[in-house]
Protein backbone atom coordinates (compact mmCIF):
# COMPACT_ATOMS: atom_id res chain seq x y z
CA UNK A 1 0.00 0.00 0.00
CA UNK A 2 1.08 3.25 -0.63
CA UNK A 3 1.90 5.86 1.37
CA UNK A 4 -0.68 9.22 1.53
CA UNK A 5 0.44 12.37 2.88
CA UNK A 6 -2.90 14.39 3.97
CA UNK A 7 -2.29 17.88 4.35
CA UNK A 8 -2.86 17.58 7.94
CA UNK A 9 -0.25 14.84 8.93
CA UNK A 10 2.00 17.18 6.91
CA UNK A 11 1.27 19.81 9.05
CA UNK A 12 1.14 18.28 12.01
CA UNK A 13 4.99 17.01 11.08
CA UNK A 14 5.85 21.22 10.14
CA UNK A 15 4.65 21.81 13.72
CA UNK A 16 6.55 19.36 15.07
CA UNK A 17 9.60 20.20 13.33
CA UNK A 18 9.37 24.22 13.87
CA UNK A 19 8.31 23.66 17.67
CA UNK A 20 12.02 21.71 17.43
CA UNK A 21 13.84 24.48 15.59
CA UNK A 22 12.01 27.16 17.94
CA UNK A 23 13.24 25.06 20.94
CA UNK A 24 16.61 25.35 20.22
CA UNK A 25 17.06 23.14 17.17
CA UNK A 26 17.66 25.95 14.59
CA UNK A 27 20.06 27.47 16.61
CA UNK A 28 21.78 23.74 16.58
CA UNK A 29 22.97 22.09 13.15
CA UNK A 30 24.78 19.37 11.97
CA UNK A 31 28.56 21.07 11.61
CA UNK A 32 30.60 17.61 12.19
CA UNK A 33 27.97 15.94 9.85
CA UNK A 34 28.88 18.79 7.48
CA UNK A 35 32.62 18.43 7.78
CA UNK A 36 32.39 14.62 7.50
CA UNK A 37 30.73 15.39 4.17
CA UNK A 38 33.36 17.55 2.95
CA UNK A 39 35.80 14.67 2.68
CA UNK A 40 33.07 12.89 0.46
CA UNK A 41 33.06 15.78 -1.87
CA UNK A 42 36.18 15.79 -2.75
CA UNK A 43 37.03 12.34 -3.08
CA UNK A 44 34.45 12.43 -5.81
CA UNK A 45 36.27 15.33 -7.64
CA UNK A 46 38.65 12.65 -8.79
CA UNK A 47 35.67 10.11 -10.39
CA UNK A 48 37.62 7.49 -9.22
CA UNK A 49 36.19 4.18 -7.51
CA UNK A 50 34.86 3.77 -3.86
CA UNK A 51 37.43 1.55 -1.93
CA UNK A 52 35.58 -1.09 0.68
CA UNK A 53 35.44 -1.37 3.15
CA UNK A 54 34.69 2.80 3.27
CA UNK A 55 34.60 4.20 6.87
CA UNK A 56 33.60 7.67 7.71
CA UNK A 57 32.03 10.02 10.77
CA UNK A 58 28.00 10.63 10.39
CA UNK A 59 27.03 13.14 13.15
CA UNK A 60 29.16 11.65 15.74
CA UNK A 61 28.59 7.67 14.44
CA UNK A 62 31.34 6.07 12.70
CA UNK A 63 30.03 4.27 9.65
CA UNK A 64 31.27 1.45 7.77
CA UNK A 65 30.14 0.11 4.47
CA UNK A 66 31.83 -3.05 3.05
CA UNK A 67 30.26 -2.60 -0.01
CA UNK A 68 27.39 0.03 -1.13
CA UNK A 69 23.96 -0.61 0.25
CA UNK A 70 21.11 -2.34 -1.36
CA UNK A 71 18.33 -2.26 0.84
CA UNK A 72 17.65 1.75 1.58
CA UNK A 73 14.71 2.82 3.56
CA UNK A 74 14.66 6.95 3.41
CA UNK A 75 12.16 8.40 6.11
CA UNK A 76 10.02 11.09 6.16
CA UNK A 77 10.97 13.95 7.90
CA UNK A 78 8.99 16.28 5.45
CA UNK A 79 11.51 15.75 3.02
CA UNK A 80 12.22 14.87 0.12
CA UNK A 81 15.60 16.13 -1.23
CA UNK A 82 16.64 12.75 0.24
CA UNK A 83 14.83 10.44 -2.09
CA UNK A 84 15.38 12.92 -5.19
CA UNK A 85 19.01 12.93 -4.64
CA UNK A 86 19.11 8.47 -4.94
CA UNK A 87 16.82 9.36 -7.89
CA UNK A 88 18.98 11.44 -9.62
CA UNK A 89 21.84 9.60 -9.08
CA UNK A 90 20.54 6.47 -10.53
CA UNK A 91 19.73 4.41 -6.93
CA UNK A 92 16.23 3.84 -7.55
CA UNK A 93 17.08 -0.09 -8.11
CA UNK A 94 18.63 0.62 -4.09
CA UNK A 95 15.68 1.72 -2.59
CA UNK A 96 13.90 -0.84 -0.33
CA UNK A 97 11.01 1.86 0.82
CA UNK A 98 10.95 5.42 0.82
CA UNK A 99 8.17 7.61 2.83
CA UNK A 100 9.27 10.76 1.36
CA UNK A 101 6.86 12.81 -1.03
CA UNK A 102 5.66 15.83 -1.60
CA UNK A 103 3.37 15.28 -4.84
CA UNK A 104 4.42 18.99 -6.43
CA UNK A 105 7.82 19.94 -7.74
CA UNK A 106 10.08 21.84 -9.60
CA UNK A 107 10.85 18.96 -11.52
CA UNK A 108 7.46 18.29 -12.57
CA UNK A 109 9.03 14.23 -13.78
CA UNK A 110 10.52 13.66 -9.99
CA UNK A 111 6.45 13.50 -8.99
CA UNK A 112 6.01 9.96 -11.12
CA UNK A 113 9.28 8.74 -10.24
CA UNK A 114 8.85 9.37 -6.69
CA UNK A 115 5.44 7.60 -6.96
CA UNK A 116 6.95 4.47 -8.60
CA UNK A 117 9.09 3.99 -5.83
CA UNK A 118 8.36 0.98 -3.42
CA UNK A 119 6.69 2.34 0.18
CA UNK A 120 7.08 -1.48 1.71
CA UNK A 121 3.31 -1.10 3.25
CA UNK A 122 4.79 1.09 6.18
CA UNK A 123 2.58 3.39 7.37
CA UNK A 124 3.46 6.71 10.00
CA UNK A 125 3.32 6.81 13.77
CA UNK A 126 1.55 9.83 15.71
CA UNK A 127 5.24 11.69 14.92
CA UNK A 128 4.49 11.20 11.63
CA UNK A 129 7.62 8.73 10.52
CA UNK A 130 8.33 5.28 10.41
CA UNK A 131 8.07 3.47 13.72
CA UNK A 132 10.84 1.34 15.19
CA UNK A 133 9.16 -1.92 14.73
CA UNK A 134 8.39 -1.23 11.72
CA UNK A 135 11.68 -0.36 10.66
CA UNK A 136 13.23 -3.37 11.91
CA UNK A 137 11.32 -5.80 10.61
CA UNK A 138 11.72 -4.64 7.30
CA UNK A 139 15.25 -5.52 7.81
CA UNK A 140 17.20 -2.69 5.20
CA UNK A 141 21.08 -2.54 5.28
CA UNK A 142 20.53 1.45 5.39
CA UNK A 143 18.25 3.40 6.90
CA UNK A 144 18.73 7.45 5.61
CA UNK A 145 16.72 10.36 6.89
CA UNK A 146 17.33 14.42 6.59
CA UNK A 147 17.43 14.97 10.21
CA UNK A 148 19.18 13.26 13.67
CA UNK A 149 15.58 13.59 15.06
CA UNK A 150 14.42 10.59 12.66
CA UNK A 151 16.13 8.13 14.71
CA UNK A 152 14.94 9.67 18.13
CA UNK A 153 13.01 6.93 20.49
CA UNK A 154 11.37 9.42 22.05
CA UNK A 155 8.73 10.32 18.94
CA UNK A 156 9.16 6.11 18.62
CA UNK A 157 11.76 5.70 15.90
CA UNK A 158 14.45 2.99 16.12
CA UNK A 159 17.61 4.62 17.43
CA UNK A 160 20.80 4.88 15.37
CA UNK A 161 22.45 2.05 18.61
CA UNK A 162 19.34 -0.31 18.10
CA UNK A 163 19.95 0.13 14.24
CA UNK A 164 23.54 -1.07 14.09
CA UNK A 165 22.63 -3.72 16.77
CA UNK A 166 20.56 -4.89 14.29
CA UNK A 167 23.08 -4.96 11.77
CA UNK A 168 21.67 -1.79 9.97
CA UNK A 169 23.40 1.21 9.23
CA UNK A 170 21.76 4.59 9.41
CA UNK A 171 23.00 7.98 7.64
CA UNK A 172 21.70 11.65 8.77
CA UNK A 173 22.16 13.92 5.87
CA UNK A 174 25.43 15.57 7.19
CA UNK A 175 24.31 19.22 7.02
CA UNK A 176 20.94 18.84 9.75
CA UNK A 177 23.14 16.42 12.34
CA UNK A 178 22.60 19.15 15.09
CA UNK A 179 18.46 19.20 13.85
CA UNK A 180 16.57 16.61 16.45
CA UNK A 181 20.30 16.25 18.76
CA UNK A 182 20.41 18.06 21.59
CA UNK A 183 24.15 16.76 22.44
CA UNK A 184 24.70 18.78 19.18
CA UNK A 185 28.54 20.25 18.98
CA UNK A 186 29.13 24.03 18.24
CA UNK A 187 30.33 22.80 14.54
CA UNK A 188 27.10 21.24 13.64
CA UNK A 189 25.38 23.76 15.09
CA UNK A 190 27.31 26.18 12.83
CA UNK A 191 26.72 23.99 9.59
CA UNK A 192 22.91 23.69 10.28
CA UNK A 193 22.67 27.66 10.42
CA UNK A 194 25.05 28.31 7.33
CA UNK A 195 22.87 25.80 5.14
CA UNK A 196 23.78 26.76 1.32
CA UNK A 197 22.99 25.08 -1.79
CA UNK A 198 26.63 23.78 -1.45
CA UNK A 199 24.90 21.87 1.52
CA UNK A 200 22.57 20.05 -0.96
CA UNK A 201 25.83 19.02 -3.44
CA UNK A 202 27.50 17.53 -0.34
CA UNK A 203 25.05 15.35 0.23
CA UNK A 204 24.65 14.06 -3.71
CA UNK A 205 29.05 13.69 -3.36
CA UNK A 206 28.47 11.65 -0.02
CA UNK A 207 26.26 9.51 -1.75
CA UNK A 208 28.38 9.22 -5.08
CA UNK A 209 30.93 7.69 -2.28
CA UNK A 210 28.80 5.54 -0.30
CA UNK A 211 27.25 3.87 -3.86
CA UNK A 212 29.97 3.74 -5.44
CA UNK A 213 28.92 6.36 -8.53
CA UNK A 214 31.20 8.96 -7.92
CA UNK A 215 31.32 9.75 -11.52
CA UNK A 216 27.85 10.03 -12.03
CA UNK A 217 27.63 12.66 -8.55
CA UNK A 218 30.90 14.57 -10.03
CA UNK A 219 28.86 15.21 -13.35
CA UNK A 220 25.60 15.57 -11.50
CA UNK A 221 27.06 17.79 -9.18
CA UNK A 222 28.98 19.77 -12.13
CA UNK A 223 26.01 19.90 -13.74
CA UNK A 224 23.76 21.95 -11.07
CA UNK A 225 26.37 23.94 -9.88
CA UNK A 226 27.39 25.06 -13.16
CA UNK A 227 23.09 26.28 -14.01
CA UNK A 228 23.38 27.77 -10.59
CA UNK A 229 26.80 30.26 -11.34
CA UNK A 230 25.81 30.91 -14.61
CA UNK A 231 22.74 32.66 -13.25
CA UNK A 232 24.99 34.11 -10.38
CA UNK A 233 27.22 35.72 -13.66
CA UNK A 234 24.09 37.13 -15.63
CA UNK A 235 22.52 38.85 -12.39
CA UNK A 236 25.98 40.01 -10.63
CA UNK A 237 26.12 43.93 -11.88
CA UNK A 238 22.49 44.02 -11.23
CA UNK A 239 20.39 45.62 -8.55
CA UNK A 240 19.50 43.05 -5.94
CA UNK A 241 15.52 43.06 -5.25
CA UNK A 242 13.90 42.17 -2.42
CA UNK A 243 12.48 39.06 -2.09
CA UNK A 244 10.34 36.82 0.22
CA UNK A 245 9.23 33.43 -0.03
CA UNK A 246 6.34 32.55 1.23
CA UNK A 247 4.40 28.43 1.89
CA UNK A 248 0.63 29.33 2.64
CA UNK A 249 0.42 25.33 3.03
CA UNK A 250 3.19 25.52 6.02
CA UNK A 251 0.90 28.17 7.96
CA UNK A 252 0.94 25.79 10.38
CA UNK A 253 4.69 26.75 11.07
CA UNK A 254 4.11 30.33 12.24
CA UNK A 255 2.87 30.71 16.05
CA UNK A 256 0.43 33.77 13.84
CA UNK A 257 -0.76 31.64 11.72
CA UNK A 258 0.88 33.30 8.59
CA UNK A 259 2.10 31.99 5.55
CA UNK A 260 5.76 30.70 6.07
CA UNK A 261 8.20 32.70 5.18
CA UNK A 262 11.98 31.20 4.43
CA UNK A 263 14.47 32.99 5.91
CA UNK A 264 17.95 32.67 6.72
CA UNK A 265 20.62 29.50 5.47
CA UNK A 266 19.97 27.59 1.93
CA UNK A 267 16.63 30.42 1.51
CA UNK A 268 19.22 33.39 1.67
CA UNK A 269 21.41 31.68 -0.81
CA UNK A 270 19.21 30.75 -3.30
CA UNK A 271 17.53 34.02 -3.50
CA UNK A 272 21.21 35.60 -3.76
CA UNK A 273 22.05 33.49 -6.34
CA UNK A 274 18.81 34.61 -8.17
CA UNK A 275 20.43 38.02 -8.03
CA UNK A 276 17.97 39.28 -5.13
CA UNK A 277 18.20 39.12 -1.30
CA UNK A 278 16.02 38.12 1.25
CA UNK A 279 13.18 40.72 2.34
CA UNK A 280 14.51 39.30 5.90
CA UNK A 281 18.10 39.19 5.69
CA UNK A 282 19.92 38.98 8.22
CA UNK A 283 16.86 36.87 10.45
CA UNK A 284 17.36 32.75 11.33
CA UNK A 285 15.30 30.29 11.05
CA UNK A 286 13.34 31.01 14.19
CA UNK A 287 11.40 33.94 11.98
CA UNK A 288 9.21 31.52 10.47
CA UNK A 289 7.82 30.40 13.52
CA UNK A 290 7.92 33.82 15.27
CA UNK A 291 6.84 36.56 12.31
CA UNK A 292 3.86 38.37 13.51
CA UNK A 293 1.72 40.60 10.90
CA UNK A 294 2.98 44.07 11.28
CA UNK A 295 6.92 42.70 10.56
CA UNK A 296 5.34 40.90 7.30
CA UNK A 297 2.99 44.00 6.30
CA UNK A 298 5.99 46.69 6.92
CA UNK A 299 8.16 44.49 5.31
CA UNK A 300 9.75 45.89 1.91
CA UNK A 301 8.65 42.98 -1.09
CA UNK A 302 9.77 43.90 -4.43
CA UNK A 303 9.11 39.95 -5.72
CA UNK A 304 6.89 37.60 -3.91
CA UNK A 305 7.85 33.84 -3.98
CA UNK A 306 4.71 31.57 -3.81
CA UNK A 307 6.20 28.06 -2.27
CA UNK A 308 3.87 25.34 -2.87
CA UNK A 309 3.80 22.45 -0.37
CA UNK A 310 1.09 19.76 -1.57
CA UNK A 311 -0.44 19.22 -5.21
CA UNK A 312 -4.11 21.18 -4.20
CA UNK A 313 -2.66 24.48 -3.78
CA UNK A 314 -2.93 26.83 -6.86
CA UNK A 315 0.33 29.03 -6.90
CA UNK A 316 -1.72 32.18 -8.80
CA UNK A 317 -4.70 31.72 -6.24
CA UNK A 318 -2.11 31.58 -3.22
CA UNK A 319 -0.26 34.70 -4.73
CA UNK A 320 -3.50 37.03 -5.58
CA UNK A 321 -4.39 36.21 -2.00
CA UNK A 322 -1.36 37.32 -0.33
CA UNK A 323 -1.21 40.31 -2.89
CA UNK A 324 -4.41 41.21 -1.10
CA UNK A 325 -3.55 41.05 2.01
CA UNK A 326 -0.73 43.19 1.89
CA UNK A 327 -1.37 45.53 -1.15
CA UNK A 328 1.58 47.81 0.73
CA UNK A 329 4.24 45.69 -1.28
CA UNK A 330 5.88 46.86 -4.36
CA UNK A 331 5.54 43.19 -5.65
CA UNK A 332 1.57 43.32 -4.92
CA UNK A 333 1.12 46.67 -7.25
CA UNK A 334 3.41 44.89 -9.79
CA UNK A 335 2.47 41.82 -9.44
CA UNK A 336 5.57 40.27 -9.64
CA UNK A 337 5.65 37.00 -8.06
CA UNK A 338 6.53 33.01 -9.29
CA UNK A 339 5.85 30.01 -8.11
CA UNK A 340 8.35 27.53 -6.28
CA UNK A 341 8.13 23.83 -4.83
CA UNK A 342 10.68 21.80 -3.33
CA UNK A 343 13.71 23.77 -5.15
CA UNK A 344 14.27 26.11 -2.29
CA UNK A 345 14.85 23.51 0.42
CA UNK A 346 17.69 21.46 0.95
CA UNK A 347 18.07 19.05 -2.06
CA UNK A 348 19.36 18.82 -5.73
CA UNK A 349 16.80 21.32 -7.08
CA UNK A 350 18.34 24.27 -6.21
CA UNK A 351 19.53 25.44 -9.52
CA UNK A 352 15.79 25.09 -10.87
CA UNK A 353 14.60 27.26 -8.30
CA UNK A 354 17.09 30.09 -8.39
CA UNK A 355 16.74 30.08 -12.45
CA UNK A 356 13.08 30.30 -11.99
CA UNK A 357 13.38 32.86 -9.18
CA UNK A 358 15.89 35.49 -11.19
CA UNK A 359 13.24 35.65 -14.43
CA UNK A 360 11.14 37.41 -12.35
CA UNK A 361 13.48 39.12 -10.04
CA UNK A 362 15.50 40.24 -13.00
CA UNK A 363 13.74 39.43 -16.36
CA UNK A 364 15.58 41.71 -18.82
CA UNK A 365 18.99 40.99 -16.95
Amino acid sequence: MRLRRSRRPLAAALCALAALTAAGCAGSTSGASSRAAAPAASAAVSAGRTGYPLTFDNCGMRLTFAKPPERVLILNGTSVGEVESFIMLGLEKNILANVQSYGVSDDPSMIGKIKALPTGGLSMNKNFDVPAEQVLKLKPDLVVSTWSGGFDAKRGFATRGQLAAAGISSLVNPTNCAMGKPEATEEEKRAYRNQSINSSLEFISLLGRVFDVQQRALDLVGELRTRVETVRRRVASLPARKVLIAYPGMSMMNANGLPAVMTGGIYDDVIKAAGGVNAFAGLTADATTTLNREQLATAQVDVLVVGLFTPDEKGDEEAARIFAAYPQWAASKSRTYTVVSDGVHLGPLNAHAVEKISKVVHPGG
